[in-house]
């Protein structure tokens, strides 16, 4: 029993770090050859770009096409202010 016991912490020990990562996304801009971390705050800046900027209707980043995401990390860069929101 103690033997299962202990293989079962271990376990839950090393697949610890995976689950705290696969939190983080990470995405490249191409265009400007940075890496942005999707969190909250760049999710707020994404629908106010799709809903306030574009006048369309939210969606989530991932189902925006390659165009769509190009012009986003366009506007993105010129209004640094989200960095801070």
């Amino acid at each position: 029993m103690r033997r299962y016991l202990s293989a079962l912490l271990l376990g839950a020990m090393l697949s610890a770090p995976i689950a705290l990562t696969a939190k983080e996304k990470r995405y490249y801009d191409p265009y400007k050859r940075d890496y942005h971390e999707w969190n909250e705050n760049e999710n707020r800046a994404w629908r106010h770009w799709r809903e306030e900027e574009r006048h369309r209707k939210y969606i989530e980043w991932q189902r925006a096409n390659r165009r769509e995401q190009r012009e986003y990390w366009r506007w993105r860069h010129e209004h640094a202010e989200w960095e801070r929101r």
